[in-house]
């Protein structure tokens, strides 16, 4: 049995393994995300780096240092900049209304299964997607390439949303941020399959140029300390593509997840010009974050980590972008050193921004 066959098979089950249907999920009301004030900002220098790899160092007190956060530091984390193809950028404040703390707070957890090896936890556990039948259709199509190494998913027409390392190491942003581009796998109209061969032809990359880059504060001013908590950024294209996109949804608890896992596919930096594929259980969870030992490289930093979520209004489980693919942490607790892959969740507030930004006001992104 070949790898695409054995992932067909993981991709039909997962529908049978899912958890109990009555979830309360959808149910919760959102904040209101009220834009203030726009502020001009010099010109950035574009002198940072670009990091495929972030890695980051935990304990409790980090872990937890945001589960009954204060509003004005929610403000404060939720303002964002916003960064334009001539250079300039601004900042926005934001006011933030109808927020329930309640939303915010998750039942603390020491996370376990200690491990030594980084990045690949045990038997390499990716699967390479290959061939344009998988690749040019939902769900592997919204996977795309971000022109600075890493990968993004497409979140409406002409939204991406990626990791904000890939964009802005917390200082400027980074060399090639001021002329971004998005890249879509696309069939090569030359390529043929000769009957001599049966190694299909690869696809080519189209690149479309990015209009705008938005960034929350919370991940600018959080680097004094590296934290991972806001690692997210959303790109506008200067026009929009023609492929399905993934819709975004608050992150439920685990156990309303369908087999309690998560999954997520990006471009990871070993297996170039390979769009590699994988999902696994979720171990911990942070209010802000996602603890799982799903094998990645750098390169998948950015991938839209989604979830089987249950809609019933359509009486079916559906996936959702719940997540971006961050990267490594560890994490020291009780003298003992643990570490895991990490996402970062979309909370209701974090929902309430990306989708303010997406559609342009807040009357969209309200739910009951």
């Amino acid at each position: 049995m070949n790898q695409l066959q054995v992932l067909a098979i993981v991709l039909y089950f997962a529908k049978l393994t899912a958890t109990d249907p009555n979830t309360t999920w959808h149910r919760h009301k959102l904040p209101t995300f009220l834009p203030q004030e726009t502020l001009k900002l010099d010109k950035p220098q574009f002198s940072a780096k670009a990091t495929l790899e972030l890695m980051t160092h935990c304990n409790a007190e980090c872990l937890w240092k945001e589960a009954h956060p204060t509003l004005e530091d929610l403000k404060e984390n939720l303002s964002y900049e916003t960064l334009y193809t001539n250079g300039t950028r601004t900042l926005t404040v934001v006011d933030i209304t109808d927020f329930d703390p309640s939303t915010h707070i998750l039942n603390q957890h020491t996370p376990g299964r200690s491990r030594r090896k980084r990045q690949i936890f045990g038997m390499d556990g990716r699967f390479d997607i290959s061939g344009k039948t998988f690749l040019l259709n939902f769900p592997f199509s919204t996977t795309v390439r971000i022109s600075t190494g890493c990968t993004g998913v497409l979140v409406s027409d002409r939204h991406v949303l990626t990791a904000a390392h890939c964009i802005h190491d917390g200082n400027d942003y980074v060399k090639g941020a001021k002329k971004l581009k998005v890249g879509f796998l696309k069939e090569n109209p030359k390529a043929q399959l000769t009957k001599r061969s049966k190694i299909p032809p690869k696809l080519l990359t189209r690149w479309l140029r990015v209009k705008r880059t938005q960034v929350p504060k919370g991940w600018i001013r959080s680097q004094n300390e590296l934290s991972m908590d806001y690692d997210y950024a959303l790109l506008e294209l200067k026009r929009p593509h023609d492929r399905p996109h993934m819709e975004i949804a608050v992150m439920p608890t685990t156990d309303q997840v369908a087999g309690k896992r998560i999954h997520f596919s990006g471009f990871d930096s070993d297996r170039p010009g390979q769009l590699v594929y994988r999902f696994c259980p979720i171990i911990n969870e942070t209010p802000h974050l996602i603890y799982q030992h799903c094998d990645a490289q750098p390169g998948s930093s950015g991938s839209g980590v989604y979830a089987k979520l249950w809609l019933p209004e359509k009486r079916d489980w559906e996936r959702k972008i719940v997540g971006i693919f961050s990267g490594h942490q560890w994490v020291d607790l009780n003298g003992m050193q643990r570490d895991y892959n990490v996402a970062v969740r979309i909370t209701p507030l974090k929902y309430a921004q990306i989708c303010y930004w997406i559609k342009g006001t807040y009357s969209d992104c309200r739910s009951d």
